[in-house]
């Protein structure tokens, strides 16, 4: 049965603890997937050949579904006064394990407390707090991406650029504080503008030519950002990111699109771009070239309304049209991961829910990404790929070894 935490629904799959650790949406490889038009087994390129495809991570996905929205932590920050106090920074800052502890709305509490600590001690300080507090405060653990969003918003009124704005954090808890900079920085150039300004924004960011996974938060926050600014409009929000230049980037910002858009479906409020009985909305509908980003991390919706029957979401994957069920599947498999807490033989009884071959191996592409996304190590990986049948073992291994050398 779902928990509940600080008086968040949470699903099934985040019923344990948020780990500290990879702090990023995804790792990045090119893509490999299984073709079911030519040899079985083999791998087959994804639509950018030679350059980098992110999975979104399970643990960020899981705990954003019903999660108090960024936008809505925001909002609330400037309406209901919290129960501490940030000195005016005439005196050093100190940690007080306290904070919000009796706070009736801890989402709120806690946005407007690292909200003031970064703008008056700096995002050093912030980052410091909220990395010692995540390993004492339930809730923290549960909301530290938002959470991270608030620190960015906060870091991009103290660093209008971009990259300086970068420089003075990190990617802990998936990499919410890139994302929230983003947020900052599109809110303030606005919805007129932006159309003029969205290649600038990211440009500053090394390893732009390379695809770096620096470069890759940028212009997927930029989805993030852009939600924010199209008051959530999901088809709105696509075309903006379709001003984008390079389809590298427009699909890197789709991904941030379809990300916020199961981050805002909460208890607060209801995305108009999900439905509970078509567990695949929107990626059903939108256009071909947006649907790869779409069901990528679209079972962690459907998982979640679903009450998390596995059986079922695998088949609704064996529904979707070619090629986007191959992705449907490596979706299903990076959550089939988590759900067994990384552990092998549970993750391949999952992926061994479906019979077809090929779905099983996708499964298992997006299962053992997942557990290195999870662990940043391959020695997990590996531990997974050991109790396959041995047909499926080279492709895991081959998968593993790719998608790790990119760390």
């Amino acid at each position: 049965m779902p928990k509940r935490f600080g008086g968040t629904f949470r699903g099934k799959a985040s019923t344990i603890a948020i780990i500290a650790g990879f702090a990023a949406l995804a790792a990045v490889s090119v893509w490999t997937g299984v073709t079911r038009y030519g040899a079985g087994g083999h791998a087959a390129k994804g639509p950018f050949a030679d350059e980098p495809i992110f999975q979104p991570e399970e643990q960020m996905l899981s705990q954003a579904i019903n999660n108090a929205s960024t936008a809505a932590l925001a909002a609330n920050a400037t309406t209901v006064v919290a129960d501490f106090a940030v000195a005016s920074g005439t005196k050093p800052y100190a940690y007080d394990s306290t904070v919000c502890a009796s706070a009736e709305y801890p989402n709120t509490c806690f946005s407007t407390f690292y909200r003031k600590l970064t703008m008056t001690y700096g995002v050093d300080a912030a980052f410091s707090d909220i990395k010692q507090r995540y390993n004492e405060n339930q809730f923290v653990q549960t909301d530290c991406h938002p959470l991270m969003h608030i620190i960015g918003q906060a870091a991009s009124a103290l660093y209008p650029d971009v990259s300086q704005a970068y420089l003075h954090g990190d990617s802990f808890c998936w990499s919410g504080y890139y994302h929230g900079i983003l947020e900052g920085v599109v809110a303030r150039i606005g919805a007129a503008n932006l159309p003029k300004q969205l290649n600038t924004i990211c440009a500053g960011i090394p390893g732009k030519a390379a695809y770096s996974f620096d470069y890759y938060n940028c212009v997927h926050g930029l989805g993030h950002g852009i939600m924010e600014v199209s008051e959530h409009d999901v088809i709105a929000s696509l075309h903006m990111c379709d001003n984008l230049t390079g389809s590298w980037e427009e699909s890197s910002c789709y991904g941030g699109v379809f990300m916020e858009n199961i981050i805002n479906d909460n208890n607060e409020h209801d995305s108009k771009f999900l439905k509970k009985d078509d567990p695949m909305y929107p990626c059903d509908i939108v256009d071909a070239k947006y649907k790869y980003q779409c069901y990528l991390g679209q079972t962690s919706y459907a998982l979640e309304v679903t009450g998390y029957d596995f059986k079922k979401v695998s088949t609704l994957c064996t529904q979707v049209d070619e090629p986007f069920r191959d992705i449907c599947e490596q979706s299903f498999g990076r959550d089939a991961a988590n759900q067994a807490g990384h552990a092998p033989a549970p993750t391949k009884d999952y992926c061994m829910i479906n019979t077809d071959p090929n779905d099983q191996a996708n499964c298992v592409i997006g299962a053992v990404k997942e557990i290195i996304s999870y662990y940043h190590s391959e020695d997990q990986a590996k531990d997974f790929c050991a109790v396959l049948d041995q047909s499926q073992q080279t492709l895991c291994n081959s998968t593993a070894d790719e998608y790790y050398k990119a760390f």
